[in-house]
């Protein structure tokens, strides 16, 4: 029943570096200030977790828990610093409260750098972790590989090739039938954009045509998927914002939205889109001044949504009643957040 509605009311999920912090279903008629009942639905930050050890050997009770992923009703949590090699990736349910340790490889001298995310294959019906390792040889130039574990399966972790590091170390869950997209970290921003795709069935990897004539750096541009969409938005020049759309046969078009139809009260670097909602409109956030904004095609005007006071990230998100189990198995071992059979939501 849950799922049936949730499809009329798209939820966000809204985080900041340390904490989960709340689900929010905008409705059509959302108005924060107004309407008590839309209020944000707040969840427990408080997982449970091991005690955190850093490089040095201190332990430390307060974890800090990184949101890197979002699928299904299920998040991917990075604990602890990302350039500590004692961190932890853990599978949540948020709503029910429920969690699990990923089992990772042994970690290696030659890593440089390492990113994950969670995924979902319709095709095969199964969650996957993926990521992608910065290694480093002697004598030779690093190698940028990536690999994959099939969550309920065997937990093996599988290296499928090489593959290019994601930009800024984040995926970003851009999923489109079943193909993951990912820009091309690069810090040349003399080089122009990259984007790679990986099939989530046929586990192939391979690059993707970007946008022609497109020159702006992989830093100025933001991948998403809107309405099983491809979606590309390039935000640097100072007279336009680019929206661009890939089409089946891998062509592009685009949408050019002129500056001077944008209030000037409206921060428009970095957009990243979010979603669609109401009236066909586009939920997107500015990056560097954490607000939310909407976009509508028709009118090709944005306005100001009042959903938060700042500080925060907003995720698409898919709320979900389904436990942890469904995807492990009744034998695997799952934690939980909460007290037994008690879910305590904040309305």
């Amino acid at each position: 029943m849950y799922q049936t509605r949730s499809c009329n009311f798209p939820c966000i999920l809204l985080s900041n570096d340390d904490s989960i912090a709340s689900v929010l279903e905008l409705k059509a008629d959302y108005d924060y200030y107004s309407r008590l009942r839309n209020r944000p639905v707040m969840l427990s930050p408080e997982f449970h977790l091991p005690r955190h050890k850093d490089r040095f050997g201190y332990s430390f009770d307060r974890k800090k828990l990184t949101l890197i992923g979002s699928c299904n009703g299920l998040i991917c949590l990075w604990s602890g610093d990302r350039y500590d090699e004692n961190y932890s990736i853990y599978i949540s349910n948020p709503l029910l409260g429920e969690y699990f340790k990923v089992k990772l490889p042994e970690w290696e001298k030659r890593v440089r750098r390492v990113a994950y995310t969670l995924c979902y294959s319709e095709g095969s019906r199964q969650y996957k972790v993926l990521r992608s390792v910065i290694r480093k040889f002697r004598g030779r130039p690093e190698v940028s590989e990536l690999e994959v574990c099939n969550l309920g399966v065997d937990e093996k972790w599988r290296n499928v090739g090489e593959a290019a590091y994601p930009l800024c170390g984040r995926f970003g869950n851009v999923n489109v039938n079943g193909v993951l997209y990912w820009l091309k970290d690069d810090d040349d921003i003399k080089t122009s954009a990259s984007i790679h795709s990986f099939n989530l069935v046929t586990e192939e990897v391979k690059p993707v045509p970007v946008p022609p004539g497109l020159k702006t750096p992989s830093l100025g541009l933001r991948l998403a998927e809107l309405g099983n969409c491809l979606c590309l938005t390039d935000s640097c020049s100072s007279q336009h914002v680019d929206i661009w759309w890939m089409k089946e046969d891998d062509s592009w078009t685009k949408d050019c939205i002129l500056t001077n139809s944008i209030p000037r009260d409206i921060c428009i670097s970095d957009l990243i889109p979010i979603i669609f909602w109401k009236d066909g409109e586009i939920l997107m956030q500015s990056r560097h001044h954490t607000e939310l904004l909407s976009y509508n095609p028709k009118e090709k005007k944005f306005r100001k949504v009042k959903v938060y006071d700042g500080g925060y990230a907003a995720t698409r998100y898919i709320p979900s009643f389904y436990s942890l189990k469904t995807v492990m198995g009744e034998s695997f071992q799952i934690s939980n957040a909460y007290p037994k059979a008690e879910i305590v939501l904040d309305i």
